[in-house]
């Protein structure tokens, strides 16, 4: 039996995306993530304890890393670059939301999934509120504070998101180019006003 301390958890997140995309969310499992990692599944089980638990942390894995990505970006590509990963990630076929959505609906019933869901949400409405303060000096209109409007943005991209897994035929490339297009306005009218 292998040692749970030969591999370490990033790699497995990285095997357990791989197999995630390969076999998708119905056929995924921790014996298909050891398969893919070289390891046994008792290792798998020392590291996350339940497949739910691997599923929460390839979320928050994929959220941090398109999040550092973004922060990376200098002050006028913040926006095109946020805009642009969320586009990535929208399709009918998005495995990423699949699972997201899934995870959601799994936690209704998991006190502690559905309290990892909401920080990794928490997490993501404070990178939104990070990087349109690097944007607005203040918020284009009174009384709508930047952090609502960061929470506002997040939950615009999820539900596109939900109406792409739903509608083969949904424009995502305009609805994304519209929403840069409402953003961008938003940031001229609050220039305009300086």
């Amino acid at each position: 039996m292998a040692k749970p301390n030969v591999i370490n958890k990033e790699e497995l997140i990285k095997s357990a995306k791989e197999c995630l995309v390969n076999n998708g969310i119905e056929k995924f499992t921790l014996r298909s993530v050891a398969d893919v990692a070289g390891v046994t599944q008792g290792t798998i089980y020392y590291h996350f304890g339940t497949k739910e638990q691997l599923l929460l942390d390839i979320v928050e894995d994929i959220c941090k890393n398109s999040w550092q990505e973004i922060s990376q970006q200098s002050h006028p590509y913040i926006l095109s670059q946020a805009i642009e990963s969320a586009k990535s990630r929208c399709s009918y076929d998005s495995s990423f939301h699949k699972l997201f959505l899934t995870l959601i609906v799994s936690s209704f019933n998991n006190e502690k999934m559905r309290d990892q869901l909401g920080e990794i949400s928490q997490s993501e409405n404070n990178a939104l509120t990070n990087n349109l303060l690097n944007l607005w000096s203040k918020s284009p209109i009174d009384g709508v504070s930047i952090e609502t409007w960061g929470i506002l943005i997040n939950a615009i991209v999820d539900g596109i998101a939900l109406q792409a897994l739903v509608q083969k035929d949904f424009p995502v490339d305009k609805t994304y180019e519209e929403l840069e297009l409402l953003f961008k306005g938003l940031t001229h009218l609050l220039n305009r006003e300086a």
